[in-house]
């Protein structure tokens, strides 16, 4: 049976894109790797943060509504927490930095023998530093932080539901996952090689609000598929499941297919190409407005509307 590899990228929705890029890059040293637009709100930014490639497995995404101003309440049927890979080595390096940017923070503190530590973005994302030896990705080596402590791309994701069996289930007969830890309403689940990028948590919280989607929530995961071949077995069984699942979607940096789990969570499945380069050379990622093919026409009308943003100098 098809399975997908592990988390392909998570894309959220924030507030202010000067803001959020003043984080993602000025304080978490992850590289701008794309600066487009939503392609189906093309007056809209989309953002994309990776490693030096913008590899699958390392892309955090965002759409910034700004002038909506439309506060999201993270809760049940949503992906809440976002947890990101780091050496083990480098907890240390981490919360001295978190500091120095006035970042509030909670740890470091011990869950299924990792190092943990929590804290939140601007718009009130959950994010998490997950000390890992087992993470053999390596650090952006020209990057503006320190390879050796370097964010190194997903280590997990969790999802908050009301309940867990349905979903586990899904996720373990469908998409390839297997159990591997649980304590209390707490359950993990790993896909293909296992470890950094390949996790996820699911949170059984059966009394928590349902989530609503605006600025600081999570829009939805993507999994990662190696091929289109695999995009398109994997569409197969999820329509024979009764998913209403949708076409195969152009992202031009992946094809897309999106339904939702039995938790309300959405899910994407993307394929691991073409990838970042497809419109840019490696050394000019995330420094030009890509548009695709179809919005070229649109582009002044698209320029003048979006906002200015720029790359913070890294202290």
């Amino acid at each position: 049976m098809s399975t997908v590899l592990g988390i392909h990228h998570v894309t959220a929705i924030a507030g202010n894109p000067q803001q959020n890029v003043d984080f993602y890059v000025g304080v978490l040293g992850l590289r701008l790797v794309k600066k487009t637009i939503n392609f189906d709100d093309p007056y809209t930014y989309h953002l994309y943060y990776g490693d030096a490639v913008g590899a699958p497995g390392t892309l955090l995404t965002f759409f910034p509504w700004t002038s909506l101003g439309m506060k999201g309440q993270p809760g049940t049927g949503q992906l809440t927490v976002i947890s990101f890979s780091i050496p083990a080595n480098a907890i240390g390096f981490w919360t001295e930095r978190l500091r120095q940017h006035h970042v509030d923070f909670k740890g470091p503190f011990s869950r299924f023998e990792e190092e943990v530590v929590t804290f939140r973005d601007p718009d009130g994302i959950e994010l998490e530093l997950v000390s890992s030896d087992k993470d053999k990705r390596r650090g952006w080596e020209n990057g503006p932080l320190p390879a050796g402590h370097a964010i190194r791309g997903f280590y997990s994701v969790a999802l908050t539901l009301e309940g867990y069996e349905r979903t586990a289930g899904l996720l373990t007969t469908t998409l390839g996952f297997r159990a591997v830890r649980e304590s209390g309403s707490h359950f993990r689940y790993e896909v293909g090689a296992g470890g950094p990028g390949t996790l996820v948590d699911i949170l059984c919280r059966p009394d928590d609000l349902p989530g609503q989607m605006g600025v600081g929530a999570v829009h939805h995961v993507a999994w990662r598929a190696p091929d289109d071949a695999t995009q398109l077995m994997l569409r197969q069984e999820i329509d024979r499941l009764g998913y209403n699942v949708t076409p195969v979607i152009d992202r031009n940096y992946f094809h897309s297919i999106y339904f939702r789990e039995p938790g309300h969570v959405l899910f994407e499945i993307a394929t691991d190409p073409p990838g970042m380069t497809v419109d840019e050379n490696l050394s000019e990622l995330g420094t030009q407005l890509k548009l695709p093919p179809w919005l070229e026409s649109e582009r002044a009308s698209i320029e003048k509307t979006l906002p200015p943003i720029s790359l913070p100098k890294i202290k």
